[in-house]
């Protein structure tokens, strides 16, 4: 009994031991796993610090290739239709001087840039418009966002090369759809892109103290101003005051009989959103500072249509001085200046011109020539019989036959 009694007495006491061995052995182990990852830790520290420095001098005499880590980069995931990327003009090595951050380096930059623009031609500012137009519906948009260098930059001056009067149509966002950035379109945005007082203002300001070089009327597809100035004059009445006075602003330039005879919806609209624009066109050909430009060739006016289901951006209508030059392109036309007078064609890229048949010095001095010529190519007297024949109707002016003139009971009015 004595022994059986000694025996469990030390089975008793070995459980505890043993219990205590086990936890020793273990937390040996978790301290021998803690200070190998410390010491891969430290290590790792020391050979990244030693490639930074050697990084931040331009050389890596002193770092041995073997320990440079090789981090293979993430790749993007494949995609069935890549979008097309246009390509990124290539810096010079070392020319980083522009990435300044003080407000005197951002104005230097701006100076630059400005003197840059300033010396193109109106040609080349539109020969510019029309490439960021392609880029924009060729899915390949350069999205120039400017840096928060450049935004310091713009804090002093604005520089544009080209002011647009455009729609305020959500659908037609300018600066996206000719692919420019921040500073580069001088915008004026209202419902038609119809001409008035406020609209007007905007633009002598941007053509006299901004000296832009290139001004664009830009209508587009499914206008809803235009649309609505299509409809009856009693329609329009029923509108607030502002806005049925601008509707009638746009439907007294409208070709309403002749947009009657086009059948085809999507054609009617366009040509009646093409009339608007070139009303407006010949609206800026009236102002004396503007043709000044004109005349001297430091400005171009022309119209535009964009068609929203495409995003292509047609030019037509355009106004410009004697003697303005096809852009620089290898695919301007094969005539030469000798077998085509500039002056009577039209831009590289641009449908048709509007040659104004009086250049004014004012609007008022526009319109009194405009009436003296009216009025001596046919009286406003009551016209003889004998000499109103349906030949001679036929050859009177339209704006003479809407006019004051009272025809004689003797003429047939339905053979004009």
């Amino acid at each position: 009994q004595v022994c059986v009694s000694a025996a469990a007495r030390s089975a008793t006491l070995s459980e505890p031991i043993a219990l205590c061995t086990r936890v020793a052995m273990a937390l040996a182990t978790s301290v021998a796993i803690g200070a190998a990852a410390i010491s891969g830790l430290a290590v790792g520290v020391a050979r990244s610090g030693k490639v930074r420095a050697a990084a931040a001098q331009g050389y890596w005499a002193d770092v041995d290739e073997e320990e440079v880590p090789q981090v293979p980069r993430r790749q993007p995931p494949s995609s069935r239709h890549p979008r097309p990327v246009a390509a990124q003009p290539q810096e010079e090595e070392g020319d980083f001087g522009w990435q300044g951050f003080s407000m005197e380096e951002a104005r230097t930059h701006a100076d630059k840039l400005q003197q840059e623009k300033m010396s193109r031609t109106p040609g080349e500012v539109l020969a510019e418009l029309q490439r960021g137009n392609a880029r924009f519906w060729m899915n390949a948009a350069n999205r120039p966002e400017t840096s928060a260098f450049e935004r310091r930059g713009l804090i002093s001056k604005q520089f544009p090369s080209v002011a647009i009067l455009g729609c305020s149509d959500s659908r037609v966002p300018t600066e996206i759809v000719f692919d420019q950035g921040l500073g580069d379109i001088f915008v004026v945005r209202v419902a038609g892109n119809c001409l008035d007082t406020a609209t007007l203002a905007s633009l002598q300001f941007a053509v006299n103290h901004l000296k832009v070089k290139v001004l664009v009327v830009l209508g587009h597809e499914l206008c809803g101003a235009v649309k609505a100035a299509v409809l009856p004059l009693d329609q329009i009445e029923q509108e607030p005051s502002e806005l049925a006075q601008a509707l009638k602003s746009i439907k007294s330039g409208l070709e309403e009989n002749t947009l009657k005879l086009i059948r085809d919806v999507r054609a009617q609209d366009r040509e009646a959103v093409c009339t608007n624009v070139k009303r407006q066109v010949e609206g800026l050909t009236l102002d004396k500072d503007i043709m000044t430009k004109v005349r001297e060739q430091d400005l171009l006016i022309v119209g535009a249509f964009y068609e929203i289901s495409s995003g292509i951006v047609d030019f037509f209508h355009e106004v410009s001085g004697p003697g303005a030059k096809f852009p620089s392109s290898p695919q301007k036309s094969n005539f030469s200046d000798e077998q085509v007078p500039s002056s009577r064609t039209p831009s590289f890229g641009v449908q048709s011109r509007y040659e104004p048949t009086v250049w004014p010095g004012s609007i008022r001095v526009a319109k009194k020539q405009q009436s003296a010529a009216v009025a001596g190519s046919i009286k406003e007297k009551q016209v003889a019989p004998e000499s109103c024949s349906p030949s001679t109707v036929a050859t009177m002016p339209k704006r003479a036959l809407h006019g004051r003139i009272s025809l004689p009971a003797t003429t047939t009015r339905q053979k004009y």
